[in-house]
């Protein structure tokens, strides 16, 4: 399945797993609460869709990549107790809590809520020292002695094995213990995501015309070459500052981002077109209604990349005056609502007291 609807397969289960019953018990009890585990190719935005899921559930969110993770913050430091046995008094070992129980804690403590989602990312690249504890936490929900508080629900991430040499493939017992989800590249869903989050026109739309190059993962005899949907949107963010800052975009900057030669040879290309059509266009007048003769002509007898390039421009500078006109009506909305609450709260200050809050206003500025 693609990325949204993985992202929606996860608010279900969550969901699913939260519901209680009349008493007050979850209707699906902690022990059949399989953790949920995202596969797929990296940068497709496994990750990112946590944060949202958790957001509109209603739901805390603890998210741990666990590789910056060793044995001992995982399940806990070693520490000598005493305990006593058939009236006899020995030494025991015991672990304090586990650095990621008790992040927990401290979210509930701080957010006030007591379910929330625990996100463990790159779960199957830990190392041969930390892999018999995520088994443990896959199967039993615990990391060492600790278990996940109730209501919390486990989601996990991984790579498959061909994108990542560190990958531990799980066997058939903790396979048999989660609810798999494979999630695969798609353009069209990260273009509704990409128009959400104001991502460049030029990157949109030159993957318009070459979908092929939105996910790319080779192998060459000089390595692995790529470009994914993670470095397309950071790409975007770049160009959009270096625009800001009156810097190009060439082919060395692309490759350090789209690290696949070919396509950042030829999307440094197009970029450079773009920007020389919206000189030569002139959209911002276009959108104004403002037009020659000689525009017309060169927009009939151009090619049809050259038209996609244009529409690209177009959409890209509406989206922009879209954005700006949502802000400006939601801060009057906000604006509104102040007046509204000033009015039939404040209503006992004295016109005298509003005037002398005006003047004392004015003395500041000045």
């Amino acid at each position: 399945m693609n990325i949204k609807q993985a992202k929606q397969e996860v608010m279900d289960t969550v969901k699913a797993y939260l519901m209680k019953d009349e008493y007050g018990e979850y209707v699906i009890p902690s022990v059949h609460q399989r953790p949920v585990l995202l596969l797929g190719a990296p940068g497709i935005g496994k990750t990112q869709i946590m944060e949202q899921a958790a957001r509109e559930c209603g739901v805390a969110l603890v998210a741990y990549t666990i590789t910056h993770h060793t044995r001992q913050s995982a399940i806990g430091l070693p520490f000598i107790s005493k305990k006593e046995y058939g009236g006899r008094e020995y030494s025991t070992t015991e672990y304090t809590m586990s650095e990621i129980v008790a992040s927990i804690y401290n979210c509930m403590t701080e957010t006030g809520l007591d379910e929330g989602i625990l996100f463990i990312d790159e779960i199957n690249c830990v190392s041969e020292t930390l892999a018999p504890a995520m088994l443990q936490f896959l199967q039993c929900k615990s990391f060492g002695n600790h278990e996940i508080p109730k209501g919390w629900v486990i989601v996990a991430a991984g790579n498959p094995p061909e994108y990542n040499k560190s990958v531990r493939e799980f066997d058939v017992v903790t396979l048999d213990r989660i609810k798999r989800i494979d999630v695969q590249p798609d353009f069209e869903v990260w273009k509704e995501y990409a128009y959400e989050q104001g991502i460049h026109p030029a990157v949109i739309s030159y993957l318009e015309l070459r979908r092929k190059n939105f996910y790319r993962m080779e192998n060459t005899v000089d390595g692995r070459i790529f470009a994914t949907a993670r470095g397309w949107e950071d790409l975007s963010r770049l160009i959009q500052v270096y625009e800001t800052l009156g810097k190009d975009v060439d082919r060395e900057v692309v490759c350090q981002y789209i690290q696949h030669p070919m396509i950042a040879k030829d999307f440094a290309a197009y970029l450079a077109l773009y920007n020389k059509y919206k000189t030569d266009y002139a959209v911002e007048e276009l959108l104004q209604g403002k037009w020659t003769q000689i525009t017309i002509q060169k927009i009939r007898n151009a090619s049809l990349d050259e038209h996609l390039s244009l529409v690209g421009l177009l959409n890209g500078k509406l989206s922009q005056l879209f954005t700006e006109c949502y802000l400006t009506d939601s801060y009057i909305t906000k604006l509104y609502e102040y007046m509204v609450y000033y009015r039939d709260n404040l209503a006992d200050i004295s016109l005298k007291a509003i005037c002398q809050i005006g003047r004392a206003s004015c003395r500041e500025r000045v």
